[in-house]
């Protein structure tokens, strides 16, 4: 090949190089124009997303956080929820009991513990059921499902939550929470009693207690206990477990009465437990010598929601020894004027077909034997031998307060304007 034909071989050789170098620049620059164009349309910059981008989601929340204290009923005049127990031989007394408590606003629990022989508890229920008033009205059941209840063990708390909890199923809408047992009594109305309990805030609590557990701390809160009940079917006394255990520092314990009128935001938080406090505390209870008389006591004042609502006073006119022993005196005709001067709504302790009760009935209650307590429900009209209603007003808000609406508000009234009303709460 001679040199003229080398150079033009060349020279072709450097034009397509050339050609094939701008075509590889203008596809790449067409492709990255193409790429910007598009980022810029669809992805703002990094400045304009750190500065519109959406807030993150809020955490989830734990289930506890999404439960709140129940609501407080509307409605003028309260209703009030009891726990009526006893055990053998209290069928007749807790009846008697149960007529004098009786309100169709009301709702009613009652029970006879497993002591109590088939026989008895199958006659109580029998005339709850067949009682033309409470068939009516339909606010009294008999727990049928009995538990046996050894008052020194734990048994008694589950009890007490245990209709606390049919109460809430079947109980309807209701204020507060009273458990009495058959030897107690009441001393004023329930006409007077609703008629007082209007007039005060409805989350208050009830509940003697107090935080200075003193010789307890010993012979109650160190021993470790177990009560039978939890597993027998035969009533026998709690036994000690050798070792002892030291004071909880997860909260603070209380005691006090175990008699008392819980509102139902409180009952409820009791049997919910949504932050696990009333669980932690009922299976420490569950080994304490005498646990009625802290349970509720100690959940309340470890309870932020509801420690500011304690007012320290059980509603009970007691008898007691000083020092007091296990159980309070029997309440006699001696007494009588006492239990009125407490000024209290009700009073135990009574042994069956205690004289003085009849006297309670005609002086302070208007009842008849075996029959109801006259009120705005139902008015006997004067004639003393009308123990049965012929019908039950449907407007049960019609009230006629007596001398015992009286008493009652003079002892919530000093209970409230105590100077030392917030130095009493869960101190």
């Amino acid at each position: 090949m001679d040199s003229t034909s080398a150079t033009k071989l060349q020279l072709h050789k450097k034009k397509t190089w050339f050609l094939l170098l701008t075509f590889s620049l203008l596809l790449s620059t067409l492709l990255i124009t193409i790429s910007i164009t598009s980022t810029s349309s669809t992805t703002p910059s990094l400045l304009n997303y750190a500065h519109n981008r959406k807030p993150k989601p809020p955490l989830p929340q734990f289930v506890e956080s999404k439960l709140h204290v129940a609501s407080i009923s509307p409605n003028p005049v309260p209703k009030l929820a009891y726990l009526i127990s006893g055990s053998a031989g209290d069928g007749v007394s807790l009846l008697r009991t149960l007529k004098a408590l009786y309100h169709p606003r009301n709702q009613y629990a009652v029970h006879l513990d497993l002591e109590a022989s088939a026989e008895e508890r199958l006659e109580v229920a029998e005339l709850v059921k067949n009682e033309p008033v409470f068939k009516r009205v339909g606010n009294v059941r008999m727990v049928t499902r009995a538990n046996l209840v050894t008052y020194r063990g734990p048994t008694m708390v589950t009890n007490t939550l245990h209709a606390a909890a049919i109460l809430f199923k079947e109980g309807g809408d209701w204020d507060w929470f009273i458990n009495l047992s058959a030897s107690d009594y009441p001393l004023v109305t329930q006409d007077d009693l609703l008629h007082t309990l209007s007039t005060i805030p409805r989350d208050l609590n009830f509940i003697e207690h107090t935080s200075d557990i003193g010789w307890k701390e010993y012979q109650r809160a160190k021993p470790v206990i177990i009560d039978p009940g939890l597993y027998s079917r035969q009533k026998s006394d709690v036994f000690w477990v050798t070792e002892k255990r030291s004071v909880p520092t997860a909260y603070r314990l209380f005691t006090g009465s175990a008699w008392m009128m819980l509102s139902r935001p409180f009952i409820e938080y009791c049997l919910w437990g949504w932050d696990n406090l009333p669980r932690i505390v009922l299976m420490y209870y569950a080994n304490f010598l005498s646990s009625p008389e802290g349970y509720f006591h100690t959940v309340i004042c470890n309870a932020k929601e509801f420690r500011n609502t304690t007012v320290n006073h059980d509603l009970h006119f007691i008898s007691w020894d000083n020092p007091p022993k296990q159980h309070p005196h029997f309440l006699t005709v001696n007494d009588y004027q006492r239990m009125v001067d407490s000024n209290t709504p009700f009073a135990r302790k009574f042994s069956k077909n205690e004289p003085v009760l009849d006297k309670i009935d005609s002086e302070l209650l208007g009842r008849n034997a075996n029959g109801f307590i006259p009120g705005g429900w139902f008015n006997n009209e004067g004639n003393p031998n009308v123990t049965l209603p012929h019908h039950v007003r449907t407007n049960t808000t019609e009230l006629k307060p007596g001398p015992g609406a009286e008493r009652l508000k003079r002892l919530i009234n000093s209970l409230l304007s105590s100077d030392d009303f917030i130095a009493k709460q869960c101190s």
